[in-house]
């Protein structure tokens, strides 16, 4: 991992602080209302992760798990749950290590609906793999929405990496086509290639991935493809249907979440990786070009219930 650890809990301590003072503060409240666990308490813990976007599925698991914990282990202060809640989001959240390739020639294909936060995302992942010491070339596949190049353009000129674009409403496999041309030419590490986040319907969205996806495989069949999902924390369970909706229709290697540092509802992590098996790779916790975050799912439990 590029940052030092203190630095990456630091971050995480900052970005999630809402999620903190809605999550922590209120079961802290709880636990100093009650001597003794009993079904009243957890109710309200409930309650408490409900409204923190962890979702009904996932809360009913956990309070299950701490009446199993409870049980097996003859505990009595409700102080504990605390650190068996913790205990069950460390085990959900966690993955194997993902050792990056860091090996020459990876396309990155960055998707999600518009107003998601996929432009700012691709400039800052953009930033974070050329502080890494890669070269990074961006493609503008998104031509229908308007402005959207030159808001890509900014961005990667805050990174500080190229962008190959054409006009506004071009065919976006041919940017793609000329972007992968251009990273075999200039041997880029990564490539990463903004797809359109406005497509009416699941046939129309299949059809356009698709075509990209068929482009990248023939002329450039010897690079990793990645497909990171972009997603919005602040919609809450609408990000989650959107994502299942992209998951019908290509194959997602990871999640970006973003905005979670707008959000006290921050427990949306849970959710996503569990219901759509994929992991969260990077989150957004700031408006900066080094706010995208790797997730970390120890830093991330620390931040919210230190």
């Amino acid at each position: 991992m590029a940052e030092n650890k203190i630095g990456i809990f630091k971050k995480f301590k900052i970005g999630l602080e809402k999620t903190k003072k809605n999550l922590n503060t209120q079961i802290e409240k709880v636990f100093s209302s009650y001597k003794k666990i009993d079904d009243d308490m957890l109710e309200e813990i409930e309650e408490i992760l409900i409204g923190a976007d962890i979702g009904v599925n996932t809360t009913i698991e956990i309070i299950e798990y701490v009446k199993e914990e409870v049980k097996k282990n003859k505990i009595s202060d409700p102080n504990e749950i605390k650190n068996i809640i913790k205990q069950y989001m460390l085990d959900a959240l966690s993955e194997e290590e993902d050792i990056e390739n860091k090996a020459n020639q990876k396309v990155i294909l960055i998707i999600g609906v518009n107003g998601v936060g996929k432009t700012t995302s691709i400039g800052k992942l953009a930033y974070r793999l050329k502080n890494e010491g890669q070269s990074v070339i961006v493609a503008a596949g998104d031509t229908f929405r308007a402005a959207a190049v030159e808001q890509l353009a900014e961005w990667c000129s805050r990174a500080k990496v190229d962008l190959i674009s054409n006009i506004e409403g071009s065919d976006p496999a041919s940017v793609i086509y000329d972007s992968v041309q251009a990273a075999k030419a200039r041997k880029s590490d990564i490539l990463i290639c903004d797809t359109a986040g406005r497509l009416h319907n699941k046939k129309n969205l299949m059809n356009e991935l698709n075509k990209i996806s068929r482009i990248i495989e023939r002329e450039y069949s010897e690079a990793k493809k990645e497909v990171l999902l972009v997603i919005d924390a602040t919609t809450g369970q609408n990000g989650i249907i959107q994502a299942k909706m992209f998951k019908e229709v290509c194959q997602i290697d990871g999640i970006i979440l973003t905005k979670l540092d707008g959000t006290a509802k921050g427990g949306i992590v849970i959710p996503v990786q569990k219901e759509l098996g994929v992991p969260v790779k990077y989150i957004g916790i700031g408006e900066k070009v080094d706010d995208l975050q790797v997730f970390n799912a120890e830093a991330f439990v620390d931040a919210i219930f230190s």
